[in-house]
């Protein structure tokens, strides 16, 4: 249980300092729209993979199945990524870039929350699995990632 606590407790604040570096660094409403639009959309796709019943939480406190820290996670974990893409290039090729390292940080913690006990993958749709986490999740983290790093891109 302190393992799981401790995941959670990590992941919530890479959101928070990734939030803070951003409101320091970053032009208002570029920070705004990747932190609340990140959050919006990342809150849309648990959602519809929760109600699909591929997907269980077991965190609390959560909205509609979807635990908080997940959506300061997400929001945290797509800034990191973009602003390291943002390093090496710019405009759309720094979304996909971001995307794919985003995507690979997700490759190597998710299984971590499985076996965690943070959530249940309760699908069946066929396809393979990596680490007990299926192949649609990452695809998912793919193109979340990258709508939430474009919704950015304009105001930098």
């Amino acid at each position: 249980m302190q393992q799981a606590r401790l995941f959670v407790a990590n992941a919530a604040g890479i959101g928070v300092v990734a939030f803070v570096h951003a409101a320091l660094t970053w032009p208002a409403r570029a920070t705004v729209s990747l932190f609340a639009g990140g959050a919006l959309i990342a809150f849309v796709a648990e959602i519809a993979v929760i109600e699909l019943g591929w997907l269980e939480h077991h965190v609390d406190p959560q909205i509609r199945g979807v635990p908080v820290y997940v959506l300061l996670s997400w929001t945290g974990t797509v800034y990191v990524a973009f602003r390291l893409a943002l390093l090496a290039t710019d405009g759309p090729s720094a979304v996909v870039l971001a995307a794919l390292l985003a995507t690979a940080a997700d490759v190597s913690s998710d299984h971590r929350g499985v076996e965690l006990g943070l959530w249940t993958y309760t699908d069946d749709v066929p396809g393979p699995r990596f680490r007990a986490v299926p192949w649609w999740n990452y695809a998912g983290w793919v193109v979340v990632s990258s709508v939430t790093a474009a919704v950015a891109l304009p105001f930098l």
